[in-house]
């Protein structure tokens, strides 16, 4: 299953849980956790794990160790700090929010961090009709992992963004081999569409509508555009992870429609971005 809606996922605590067994594959992974009066305790066994307010703040406990995320009101705010926990933790999380926690299945245990929003970097892609926002908090050559990489994408209502579409599934020259997951929030509860559809590594014809909550897998294939309807920002975070010793998002771009980013020269950056505080 490729589109799986709010609910479907659900397990326990988490309103989300994406494990690689439920997705069918072997690495990328996501829980997304609504904290209430009761703390939320689990181990992140195979797992190393962020946890990312995605809206509200939490205390993250393990061993000796107590972070208190500051969070943020929402996705639509700009960044928000986060924490880095290793594969073999215990951890308890406590607060009030919607509280993700990206994952891959992973072999070293690096040292646990905690990082304040002020240092993600934000970055602007496309112009005009596909300008959307980029907050790298877990690029590979901004934060270290054995296997996990995540970033948020926020697209202004009307825009399209993973576009053109684009695929990581082949080991290409310039390509990586990944597996990746589109988890969903949308303003003003509207809706967003997401397309994956076939390479040459195997047949796969996705055409979703997503709402907040949703997510979207992909094994293979290329995926994109991501549209945000007329007058509904709309928000993803993709989690990725695959086989390489080496963390890289390299992607390949459909040759039909690479012709694309070229269209952008001379076009302006949507003025309404950025989203939230920038620094």
């Amino acid at each position: 299953m490729t589109y799986v809606p709010y609910g479907k996922a659900a397990n326990g605590p988490w309103s989300v849980e994406i494990t690689p067994s439920v997705a069918g594959w072997t690495y990328s992974g996501l829980r997304v956790v609504d904290l209430g009066p009761a703390p939320v305790a689990f181990d992140t066994g195979e797992e190393e794990m962020l946890v990312l307010p995605l809206s509200g703040s939490c205390v993250v406990s393990f061993g000796s160790t107590r972070w208190e995320l500051a969070g943020r009101g929402s996705v639509f705010d700009g960044p928000t700090d986060f924490a880095y926990i290793p594969i073999s933790t215990h951890v308890t999380l406590e607060g009030s929010g919607r509280i993700a926690l990206p994952s891959a299945r992973a072999t070293r245990a690096l040292e646990p961090r905690h990082v304040p929003a002020s240092d993600v970097p934000v970055e602007m892609r496309g112009a005009g009709q596909a300008s959307r926002q980029v907050n790298n908090f877990c690029a590979p050559d901004v934060f270290a992992c054995d296997k996990l990489m995540a970033v948020e994408v926020l697209t202004p209502g009307g825009n399209w963004s993973s576009y053109p579409p684009h695929k990581h599934d082949t080991p290409n020259p310039g390509e990586a081999v990944l597996e990746e997951v589109y988890y969903f929030e949308v303003a003003d509860q509207g809706l967003g569409y997401q397309r994956v559809y076939s390479s040459e590594r195997g047949q796969i014809d996705t055409l979703a509508e997503v709402s907040s909550g949703d997510v979207v897998l992909v094994p293979y294939g290329y995926h994109g555009p991501s549209m945000a309807a007329p007058g509904y920002d709309l928000y993803y975070l993709n989690v990725l992870a695959g086989p390489a010793g080496e963390r890289s998002m390299a992607f390949c771009d459909d040759p039909r429609h690479a012709w694309i980013r070229s269209s952008w020269d001379g076009q302006e950056l949507d003025p309404r971005l950025p989203f939230g505080r920038t620094s």
